[in-house]
């Protein structure tokens, strides 16, 4: 970015909660139903139809709302949006507007170098969604209302941020939390997590706002990142050739790299909100705002504080496997079995984060249990199989989904760590390689690691490597004596 300018950065992020039913109906929400088979006569908007407001909604969206320091408004009202879109049956859409649940709340990023920047919320509020457009089935535009009615919360960013990184860091932190209070999945793929980005820039020292544009259909974090990173290039560039910033919404294009122009920006007044005749205000008294708040789970920095000092792991360790709720769940299954608390971290941030992350599969649905993850760990460090014979069981546990002390005693793994054995085969290994002993005994130190080698191949790997270690020192010093 050009160093005379810098980016002024406000998101609006919606998620789609996790309830069973719909915001105002008793419709389900379940995705990938077949389209408009989750509808009734209240999300469709037929004449003469009363939503009753679900309770689960107005719970969700005040976790949000304690977890991110937010005021809790005691009194919050209903409105409706009106315009006009070819999957919003009732031309206006149930939102809040002017009096939000939730307000002035703040969440704090990690920055590249280290330090921590508060990101402020304007406001948290509760509204209803809209159907889908599907334009890729050929010439027609076809509607899917199964969407109308499911509840979202959308959470709204002071201007705060100053980069695309900050950007992503942020939507990252909110998925965390929607995470780890299970209000929804975070899932931007499948449309559960949606974000659009406010964005303009001005002059270094500049008091002033610039004009701003929103980005709209960003499906992924890195599409976020890249769309915001091209947004305030071409800005600055738009400035630097002399031009004029017009307020608009624009679509980001992920396969073309760009964004394309979807229509002038709208203002307030463009949707003629007004309070929902059909909906009284929701009250949240103290005693419902404290029996909400007594029953919040352990949120992430608070977790990551705990494990830090419990498991006394580094803190990029408790970083990654905290990031997603259920992987340090799973984490702290497995210290439930063995307490090589390090070794298990290590298995997970390499081997199971790397198979999740290839298969595109839920740690809930990995194959290996933390129970089964946790008996690996203590047969090797029991001295049972070695960490080379484990990386051989751990594909078998994979696909059999057997027990890892079964596919030992299955195929005979059980580590060699008696000495006498081990010294024979340390014995014809040196008998069958006489030049090279003679090399190490040269001063070649190398041939070390070649005959290590040689003695694990014959034993298959079962061999203690570091009695093997110790046995061939003492049988090449001993040779070494005798010369």
């Amino acid at each position: 970015m050009n160093n005379k300018y810098e980016a002024i950065i406000g998101l609006e992020v919606h998620a789609q909660l996790l309830t069973k039913s719909k915001a105002f109906c008793g419709c389900s929400t379940k995705f990938g139903k077949s389209p408009n088979s989750n509808t009734c006569p209240i999300c469709l908007g037929h004449p003469g139809v009363l939503p009753v407001l679900n309770k689960d909604v107005v719970e969700y969206t005040i976790k949000m709302g304690l977890a991110t320091g937010c005021r809790i408004n005691q009194k919050s009202i209903f409105s409706r949006k009106n315009y006009f879109y070819p999957d919003l049956p009732k031309g206006y859409q149930i939102s809040q507007y002017e009096e939000p649940i939730c307000e002035h709340g703040k969440i704090m990023i990690k920055l590249k170098d280290g330090s921590e920047k508060k990101i402020g919320i304007t406001r948290i509020h509760m509204e209803e969604d809209a159907g889908k457009s599907i334009h890729d089935q050929g010439y027609e535009t076809l509607i899917d209302v199964n969407r109308c009615g499911v509840p979202l919360m959308e959470i709204v960013s002071d201007p705060d941020m100053n980069s695309a990184d900050e950007a992503y860091q942020y939507l990252s932190k909110i998925k965390q939390l929607v995470q780890y209070l299970e209000i929804c999945d975070g899932n931007m793929e499948e449309g559960s997590l949606r974000c659009d980005a406010n964005i303009s820039v001005r002059l270094k020292g500049a008091h002033k706002l610039g004009t701003k544009r929103e980005l709209k259909n960003m499906n992924s974090f890195r599409n976020v990142e890249r769309a915001i990173e091209f947004e305030i290039t071409n800005q600055i560039e738009i400035l630097e050739d002399g031009g004029t910033i017009n307020q608009q919404t624009l679509l980001w294009n992920a396969d073309l790299n760009e964004t394309i122009p979807m229509r002038s920006k709208e203002e307030a007044h463009d949707y003629r909100y007004f309070p929902d005749p059909d909906l009284l205000p929701v009250i949240v008294n103290n005693e419902w705002k404290s029996e909400i708040g007594n029953n919040l789970p352990e949120l992430p920095d608070i977790r990551i504080e705990r494990m830090i000092k419990q498991y006394n792991l580094p803190i990029y360790d408790v970083e990654i496997l905290t990031q997603n709720k259920f992987i340090a769940d799973y984490y702290e299954e497995v210290t439930r079995i063995t307490s090589e608390y390090k070794i298990a971290s290590n298995w997970i941030m390499t081997d199971i984060l790397k198979i999740i992350n290839e298969e595109k599969i839920d740690i809930k649905n990995f194959p290996v249990s933390a129970e089964d993850l946790g008996e690996l760990i203590n047969i090797i460090k029991d001295g049972t199989i070695s960490s080379k014979i484990a990386k051989e069981i751990f594909p078998i546990m994979l696909a059999e989904k057997k027990k890892p002390s079964t596919i030992v005693q299955e195929k005979n793994l059980t580590q060699i760590s008696n000495s006498g054995d081990i010294e024979k085969i340390i014995n014809q290994v040196l008998d069958n390689n006489s030049s090279e002993v003679k090399t190490y005994l040269s001063g070649k130190d190398k041939v070390f690691g070649f005959l290590i080698g040689k003695i694990m191949k014959e034993t298959k790997g079962k061999a203690n490597p570091n009695l093997v270690n110790e046995l061939l020192h003492k049988s090449l010093e001993e040779l070494k004596n005798n010369l």
